[in-house]
């Protein structure tokens, strides 16, 4: 059996998903007490592009990012006060490079929402080292499989990678749906979770790729891709044969899926609530 930790894509919701755990947050906690205590978690983020190539997070102490605006003052006074790990970043950006990449280290950045907030819930007490890699920009979903790639032998040096996005966002209609679930959000969860069965049944990512061609409500589940390609690079991180299972973690404000995937071996509690 493989020693690679496995991969998440985790749907990081809105930022109150720091505070109102919902569905998932219980069912996130409990993976990271069931996987093994990695060396680091690198986050991938939508809330991080670079433009000139990909950049990793240097810090020995990275900041918590408040990155929105609007919200409970509740929010913006908490602190996820991980270490980060240079050591690992540098590796990181060495791999990148060898696979072609542009990139380079970042010894200021923080951790923006789209890291702590999940992370958060993985691991309350903030006891494992976190650094971040950017999505560089421009960006396609063909460019994001290759970035998980990239990033893929870490998994045997135990790093988890977390790649957090959100499977479906649509800003246009967070604050103004008019309540219940949005139709067009199941439907389009739906066809993402059986294309990442799929891909990672035979190998082949293309229907993902292709996602809006193919998925039913693409354009509308994602005006814009940048939440969406941190599932491509997830897929890119893992490999074909290995088992897939589904964090269900409902819809929030009616237009917010938050489904997650572990990919990858993992032994969960009994009592963890992960469907295969």
């Amino acid at each position: 059996m493989s020693t690679a930790l496995p991969v998440l894509f985790v749907s990081h919701g809105a930022p109150t998903f720091a505070i109102e755990p919902g569905l998932a947050g219980p069912q996130l906690t409990a993976l990271g007490r069931a996987l093994p205590v990695p060396e680091a978690v690198l986050v991938v983020s939508p809330h991080w592009e670079t433009r000139g190539g990909v950049r990793a997070t240097a810090s020995t102490q990275p900041e918590t990012i408040h990155d929105f605006g609007g919200f409970p003052r509740a929010l913006y006074e908490i602190r996820y006060p991980a270490a980060g790990h240079p050591a690992l970043a540098e590796r990181t950006v060495a791999l990148l490079a060898q696979a072609g990449f542009d990139a380079g280290l970042d010894p200021q950045r923080g951790l923006d929402h789209g890291a702590w907030v999940p992370v958060r819930h993985l691991y309350p007490d903030a006891q494992v080292p976190v650094f971040q890699v950017s999505l560089p920009q421009p960006l396609d979903p063909a460019g994001a499989l290759a970035l998980g790639r990239a990033l893929a032998p870490l998994r045997e040096q135990g790093v988890l990678i977390v790649a957090s996005g959100s499977m479906t966002h649509n800003l246009h209609e967070f604050r103004g749906h008019g309540g219940g679930d949005a139709p067009y959000v199941a439907a389009f969860t739906q066809w993402v979770r059986e294309a990442v069965r799929s891909a990672m049944r035979t190998g082949d990512p293309q229907p993902l790729i292709d996602y809006r061609q193919l998925a039913p409500h693409a354009q509308r589940a994602h005006p814009t891709d940048e939440h969406f390609l941190p599932l491509l690079v997830a897929i890119g991180a893992a490999a074909a044969g290995e088992p897939m299972a589904v964090i269900d973690g409902g819809i929030t404000y009616g237009i917010l899926s938050m489904e997650s995937y572990v990919l990858g071996r993992f032994r969960p509690l009994a009592a963890q609530p992960v469907a295969a």
